[in-house]
């Protein structure tokens, strides 16, 4: 098997986004839906929704307990925020799998996990929404990926392809694995989760690795220490998904999404240092960047 594909802006070329036609409306540039936030942490739900919007989604949906759900609103005028049923330690309820999933079948993409508490009411909806096979992309991250190891078939029966953002634990946790294994060769990790799960799978980590479900692999080497922070994760899966709802396949928007999440870090720590910026930065750094590619 060969080695992976240096990502870079030359090579983003081979992996045109679809045209935004300048008469076209925000229907084209397609619904995105973020189902994530919790009272313990809502504005991972905030970050991925804004990435989403600057990486030029023309809707934004948010799903989020309902404890949050005002004050998210209001943090995010440009979105329809939707508070469901929440359990008393801050889950989603089960009950909330009716609500989501009518959200879900009129999005052209969901993103699942940013935020969310893990328990078995959070286990019931990823089952409840994997049942429903829907044909558009779904970018699985954070908590969601430590729930994933049991349902490998039902994430490779979705239609509409899948993305998994892990980190080196979290991939751990996919291929039922110690974290060291893949930390000590991610390519093969990475190309695993890829192969087991027939989704895009990335590794993230001083240099990221992506594989796609045919054995295609890539490796970035930018972004720098400072993208190692607070919520950057949650920006990363809002522009994976702000891109796959404007059209790309899930390999497209994961390549240029990692490699637009990185440019962002390197020109920030050129403007305020290696370490310090926040990760409520990043997003207005991409809208210049996608003009670049």
């Amino acid at each position: 098997m060969s080695g992976p594909a240096q990502l870079d802006a030359a090579l983003l070329r081979s992996y045109p986004m679809p045209l935004l036609p300048e008469d076209g409306d925000k229907e084209e540039r397609g619904r995105l839906l973020i189902v994530g936030g919790s009272r313990q942490v809502p504005g991972a739900a905030l970050l991925a929704g804004l990435a989403g919007l600057r990486a030029g989604a023309g809707k934004l949906q948010i799903a989020t307990g309902a404890s949050v759900a005002i004050a998210l609103g209001v943090a995010v005028p440009e979105a329809m925020v939707v508070g469901l049923v929440e359990c008393e330690d801050g889950c989603l309820a089960e009950d909330a799998a009716g609500p989501l999933l009518d959200l879900a079948r009129e999005a052209h993409t969901i993103v699942l996990g940013c935020g969310l508490q893990h328990g078995p009411a959070m286990d019931g909806l990823l089952d409840s929404l994997l049942a429903a096979r829907l044909d558009c992309p779904l970018v699985l991250d954070a908590t969601v990926l430590g729930s994933l190891a049991s349902r490998a078939g039902a994430v490779r029966a979705w239609p509409g392809g899948v993305t998994l953002l892990p980190h080196s634990r979290e991939m751990a946790r996919l291929l039922d694995c110690d974290a060291e294994e893949v930390e000590i060769d991610p390519l093969l990790a990475v190309r695993r989760a890829a192969e087991t799960y027939k989704a895009t799978a990335l590794v993230k980590g001083q240099f990221s690795f992506i594989a796609a479900p045919d054995g295609r692999a890539f490796r970035f080497e930018g972004g720098g220490i400072g993208l190692a922070t607070s919520g950057s994760g949650d920006v990363l899966a809002g522009i994976v998904g702000g891109l796959a709802a404007r059209g790309a396949d899930p390999l497209t928007a994961t390549l240029r999404g990692v490699w637009l999440h990185g440019e962002a870090g390197r020109i920030l720590t050129e403007r305020i240092g290696r370490v310090g910026f926040l990760a409520r930065e990043i997003p207005d750094e991409i809208p210049e960047l996608l003009g670049a590619i």
